[in-house]
């Protein structure tokens, strides 16, 4: 993969996979807020990253001019493939009304704060037996070897798979989201997931499950079965979107522990600011970056968007906007008044809010309950990745 050219001007030439951008985007986008509230590049096609909480809100809002067609914060390769299989993509996130409201409301009952609970105690064994078979070394990637499995095996169970296919779902996620500028490694990711759901929606077909894969081939919308495409998109989406966020924002989550004592000890002494706590850790390490196509030529906050154009949405930025949030670089435990848009905002608003903000939960909890103290190691450095989701890939950490 080809090296991209260093940056020349935050405001007209931004680069979300620049090093410098994925280590610290924090100080750009405070830089950007006074100087360039909504930035431009032509890096990848015509493309705007606002910054301050308000813009982002409105473009999220406003689906009139902002399609979601086209999610991918990277294009494929300039252009996105017409897909046989994928016809209408990843639906709900990346379709328009009507097909997003029949797709989302579908999806929405497996991601019911009543369908949530039932997945509590696998969540808490799963990431028991994770610690347990590492504790005793006094070391650990905090990363690799407890955020990344815990997502990957809670959406297998949710799909109906075996969880021995976890590493294997997480190697097609990273695929398609982390390497989205090499072309033939997003083939990759995106082939293995296509066909492995393709074998599985042909099994359900005769042999159907107690799964939302099995419960999507038999659904109707409006009387009429569902299409086997928007069920292969939909199946792709819930595994795409549930793996690579929430273990990014486990990963971060720990990172921020690793490195403020005060605030590990605080939650390890007052376990009832925890639901606080988790609001404020997605607020300040918020990991999704979507994209909106403009849809025809439009001015928005004084930028002349043209059609065709793609527009960042920028929900990690508007997070830390201190017009929106008092002291927003720093991380408040008891934060009272936090309406963060960490899961997006308007009718595109992540649909498993509810089982992300669980497995976060129960992940810190389980953690602080065997590890209490812990920190970075001193012999090796943590590692980010960026682009579409921002998170630790490497994390390692050492404990009594």
């Amino acid at each position: 993969m080809a090296r991209t050219p260093a940056v020349h001007g935050w405001d007209t030439d931004f680069d979300v996979l620049d090093p410098g951008y994925i280590a610290d985007p924090f100080r750009i986008w405070d830089e950007l807020r006074k100087t360039c509230p909504v930035a431009h590049s032509d890096r990848r096609g015509s493309t705007w990253l606002p910054t301050r909480y308000d813009d982002v809100v409105a473009l999220a809002h406003d689906v009139e001019h902002f399609s979601s067609l086209e999610v991918a914060v990277i294009p494929f390769d300039g252009e996105e493939p017409e897909d046989p299989v994928l016809l209408y993509g990843l639906p709900p996130i990346s379709s328009d009304p009507p097909l997003h409201t029949s797709t989302r409301r579908l999806l929405l009952p497996w991601f019911s704060h009543r369908r949530v609970k039932g997945y509590e105690a696998l969540t808490r064994e799963l990431c028991a037996t994770l610690i347990d078979g590492f504790k005793a070394n006094g070391r650990a990637d905090a990363a690799v070897d407890y955020a990344q499995q815990i997502p990957a095996r809670v959406i297998a169970h949710i799909l109906g798979v075996p969880p021995t296919l976890a590493g294997t779902f997480t190697g097609w996620v990273r695929d398609v989201l982390e390497f989205a500028d090499d072309p033939e490694r997003r083939a990759h990711g995106i082939e293995g997931l296509l066909t492995f759901f393709t074998e599985e929606v042909a099994h359900r077909r005769t042999e159907p499950g107690d799964d939302l894969l099995s419960e999507l081939l038999h659904a109707e919308v409006d009387g009429a079965p569902v299409e086997e495409s928007v069920v292969l998109g939909m199946a792709a989406l819930v595994l795409i979107a549930g793996v690579d966020t929430t273990w990014s924002a486990i990963g971060s989550s720990l990172w921020h522990l690793a490195t403020h004592s005060d605030d590990r000890a605080r939650l390890v002494a007052e376990p009832s600011l925890m639901p606080m706590a988790i609001e404020e850790l997605l607020r300040a390490y918020s990991p999704v970056t979507m994209a909106r196509v403009v849809t025809g030529d439009v001015e928005f906050e004084g930028c002349p968007m043209k059609a065709g154009d793609r527009v960042l949405m920028n929900f990690p930025a508007a997070n830390r906007d201190p017009e929106a949030f008092e002291d927003p670089d720093q991380v408040v435990l008891d934060r009272a008044l936090n309406r963060h848009v960490a899961f997006g905002s308007g009718i595109h608003r992540c649909a498993g809010s509810n089982l992300a903000r669980m497995e976060l939960r129960i992940a810190l909890e389980e953690w602080l309950a065997r590890i209490p103290e812990f920190y970075l190691s001193d012999d090796a450095e943590a590692t980010w990745a960026g682009g579409q989701v921002r998170g630790p890939r490497i994390l390692p950490v050492v404990f009594p």
